[in-house]
């Protein structure tokens, strides 16, 4: 898990979900999101809630799923069933493919009468391009952009253009936004500049169990 910061507020925003697997060489990332069904990953959130306790009471829980993920018939059901389970910790769901249009109304529609969050994520990058998401903006709570993404595909110098044009739609379609990738005082001044508030990176802390998230965070 990683967390969020506001650091307008100097407190943690929420928690973002990170799905790894063992291996000899340490966790890596899986190459098969499905080899682990949305019921034996909504299991392992309900764990991490368990043992997150108190640091749990007001922020958000981030829970990350890709296409295919969204499209198994089963995906609804099992968070509406998780979020009564996990009461009153506060779900986002993170999209980090875009859907159809269609599946984003519906999604939309039913998270948000259960009181839950349903967030575009790796905006700019990937299949959430804004060609592909630009009409999905007016159903989701927040957008997330990945510096990250940027610096691996070794164009970091477009990262402030493209930070710009986010910020700029979060606020024109009143969307939170969060910037990840943070990881140094430089990281922090180009997300003031673009008035995004809300942190997540190396910066506060690197993924850990949720055993090891310490209530003592500085920022």
């Amino acid at each position: 898990m990683q967390p969020q910061i506001d650091v307008r507020k100097h407190q943690v925003y929420g928690y973002e979900t990170l799905l790894r697997k063992s291996e000899p060489e340490g966790w890596r990332v899986p190459t098969n999101f499905l080899a682990l069904s949305i019921a034996e990953q909504a299991q392992l959130i309900e764990q991490a809630v368990h043992e997150l306790g108190t640091n749990l009471s007001h922020q958000f829980l981030a829970f990350n799923l890709n296409r295919a993920q969204f499209e198994q018939t089963d995906t609804l059901d099992t968070l509406l069933k998780l979020k009564s389970r996990i009461e009153p910790v506060r779900l986002a769901i993170e999209l980090t493919e875009a859907p159809t249009l269609a599946q984003m109304q519906h999604y939309s529609e039913v998270l948000h009468q259960h009181e839950m969050k349903l967030d575009l994520d790796d905006v700019g990058t990937g299949s959430n391009t804004y060609a592909n998401i630009k009409d999905f903006l007016p159903y989701a709570d927040k957008i997330k952009f990945a510096m990250q993404n940027l610096r691996m595909s070794g164009i970091p110098e477009k990262i402030p253009s493209q930070l710009d044009f986010w910020a700029k739609q979060a606020h024109q379609h009143h969307l939170t936004m969060i910037l990840e990738g943070i990881e140094d005082e430089q990281d922090q001044a180009l997300a003031a500049k673009y008035g995004v508030h809300i942190h997540q990176g190396y910066l506060y802390s690197k993924p850990v169990m949720p055993t090891e998230l310490t209530e003592n965070l500085t920022f």
